[in-house]
């Protein structure tokens, strides 16, 4: 029987999945492979009669430049004794690759193990994406889709900008992040936005929607200052990570709840929360100033990839046979700047309960020291007099004394 690979993607889209799909399917081929897309990832590949495509040349030539994924995804989790052999065996499969964040990696590694177990020997990698950039690969080396997703972004918000200068007022964008800033620190500095609010700042004070109001206020009152009445903040959701059910509940704010009472964050506008919130602070200031919630978050998943993801997720496509090739198994797929491959295991990133710790934003690099300190607006001490003009306490906005920066 025809030896074959397998492919699934789990999680959420990120540009360049396609590509990597691509570009694996053409190396296997070209070495007598059967390549078998799986659809709906884990959810799906266990069943007696599995929804799957068969990944021909003319299949991976025309989903190579795409975004979204050719495959349908899950974020399906399956339990142990939900394992069996009977697609591996049936199909004759050597290699499971799978493209997912750290979640998708690690039931790879279970159900490897578990085929093992069994007799049924295979290999396999796993192929690390997320718009976050939040995995914790070789310095230099994103996510892949972080930089598409970042491309769009920053399209999307200088055309807001824009909005904000013709309309004189003010915005407030949320930016997609689980608990990591990348994404809206890349996206604001890229478009010069005033302020960047992202979790990795508030390493010396709670996490908390006053605190981030004043922070965006703090922006708003500098700008007034210099004679300028527009001006766009931008705020990781990877915030909310960091805050508690309790700090949730208290914003006033409609929440539906999930069965263990937590608030299901996802259903509602993270912009809006923030809007809303910095609206109630102004109007209890008698600061006059109109501010608009955009949300950045799923019109960025599926953007087609630019050049450097097309680039970069051929490279790890390639680099998924070349670890194949050397007997590499239950390891991520990495290739560093120069393009060399090679491969990240689990177990060496991850903590003693099995878990990977995220890559944040690093605040002592130079990349967030120079924005940080030369490329945001905000009131500091040489400025309260003039401040006083619109507010009675200007320190109470003092942008690195509300941080607990010295």
């Amino acid at each position: 029987m025809q030896s074959s690979i397998v492919i699934l993607a789990g999680g959420g889209p990120a540009p360049g999945i396609n590509t990597v799909i691509s570009t694996v399917a053409k190396v296997f081929l070209k070495s007598g492979y059967r390549v078998i897309g799986l659809h709906e990832g884990y959810k799906n590949l266990f069943n007696e009669n599995p929804n799957i495509v068969e990944c021909d040349f003319s299949f991976a030539d025309n989903i190579q430049k795409q975004g979204g994924s050719a495959l349908k995804m899950s974020r399906y989790k399956p339990k142990n004794e939900e394992f069996n052999t009977t697609f591996f065996v049936r199909n004759n499969i050597k290699l499971l690759v799978t493209i997912g964040g750290d979640d998708t990696a690690s039931t790879a590694n279970r159900i490897s193990k578990f085929l093992a177990e069994n007799n049924v020997a295979i290999q396999n990698l796993h192929v690390p994406k997320t718009i976050d950039n939040d995995l914790p690969l070789p310095e230099g080396s994103p996510t892949f889709g972080y930089y598409s997703a970042k491309d769009e972004g920053v399209r999307i918000a200088q055309t807001v900008y824009e909005d904000a200068r013709t309309s004189g007022n003010w915005f407030v964008v949320s930016a997609m992040g689980r608990e990591a800033g990348h994404l809206a620190f890349g996206i604001g500095a890229a478009c010069h936005y005033p302020m960047i609010i992202i979790p990795e700042m508030f390493q010396n004070i709670p996490v908390t929607f006053e605190n981030i109001t004043r922070l965006i206020i703090s922006a708003m009152l500098k700008r007034k200052i210099l004679g300028i009445e527009y001006g766009v903040a931008i705020v990781s959701e990877g915030v909310f990570h960091f805050m508690s059910d309790e700090e949730v509940k208290n914003t006033g704010i409609y929440f539906t709840y999930d069965e263990h009472g937590h608030p299901e964050l996802g259903n509602v506008s993270k912009a809006h929360i923030f809007n809303i919130l910095l609206q109630k602070k102004l109007k209890k200031l008698h600061l006059n100033i109109k501010s608009r919630p955009v949300e950045l978050g799923y019109e960025l998943r599926c953007v087609q990839p630019i050049a450097f993801d097309l680039m970069y997720c051929g490279l790890l496509g390639y680099g998924v046979k070349k670890l194949f090739d050397e007997g590499i198994s239950g390891a991520m797929v990495t290739s560093d700047p120069t393009g060399k491959c090679a491969p990240l295991y689990l177990k060496d990133v991850a903590d003693e309960n099995g878990k990977v710790k995220p890559r944040l934003v690093n605040m002592n690099g130079e990349k967030a020291k120079m924005i940080f300190n030369n490329g945001l607006q905000f009131i500091e001490e040489a400025d309260y007099e003039a401040a006083r003009k619109y507010v009675e306490n200007p320190e109470e906005f003092d942008f690195k004394k509300i941080l607990k920066w010295n």
